[in-house]
């Protein structure tokens, strides 16, 4: 293992066992995943939240980048560090053209996951993933979009504070427009997801400047 993703799984472990000791020991139980595929047809993303400093983001701040979207949390002990350390390799797969790729990482824990705590665990993996956060509300609205589904799992005579969260897994591409293109597994393998992002990124310049928005980056 390279060191750069030793160092990132093992702030994620490290990440995952604070908060199991938080808890007081109490046992709580593995999340649950679905990673079913999202056909383009109906998909319509659309999300309004927060980035760390308390910005409002929505599908439409990327103009000129497409999006790589995954929900989580940063209690999750599998599936979200992995997915988040696949955002990196893909990222250097893109060589020349990550720039014109924003990976993003909405929490679907907002009770727990603040935006200081997101910024601080995505950059662990890399300084160009950003997290996102907002009400409870907002973020069950934008899942709607993506047919994300999650739910909180307590065990039984839990702490209301200790639990977990089953819900979807999968890698949502957009374009530069904010609309759907594909879904990616979480695993897949990212020099295959960085050859087809490339192809979809050469398409999109072969578009009449007058069809595509601004190029000003929201930062």
């Amino acid at each position: 293992m390279r060191p750069l993703r030793a160092s990132a799984f093992c702030l994620a472990l490290c990440w995952t066992l604070g908060w199991a000791v938080s808890a007081g020991g109490q046992t709580v139980a593995a999340p649950k995943h679905s990673d079913e595929p999202a056909g383009a047809a109906d998909l319509a993303p659309r999300y309004l939240l927060q980035d760390h400093r308390g910005r409002a983001v929505t599908q439409e701040d990327f103009p000129d980048r497409f999006q790589l979207i995954i929900f989580g949390f940063t209690s999750c002990p599998d599936v979200c560090p992995t997915t988040l350390l696949n955002f990196k390799n893909i990222l250097q797969a893109m060589g020349n053209k990550a720039g014109r790729l924003q990976p993003i990482f909405i929490t679907v824990d907002p009770e727990r996951d603040t935006a200081s705590m997101l910024k601080e665990y995505t950059a662990a993996f890399d300084p160009r993933i950003i997290g996102l956060t907002g009400s409870p509300e907002l973020i069950r609205r934008a899942a709607d979009t993506f047919r994300v589904t999650y739910q909180k799992v307590r065990e039984p005579g839990a702490a209301p504070d200790i639990y977990t969260m089953d819900h979807s897994t999968g890698m949502y591409l957009l374009d530069p427009d904010g609309r759907f293109v594909v879904k990616f597994a979480s695993n897949a393998p990212a020099k295959d997801v960085a050859a087809r992002i490339r192809k979809l990124m050469d398409a999109d310049h072969s578009r009449p400047p007058s069809s595509r928005r601004g190029n000003a980056p929201l930062r």
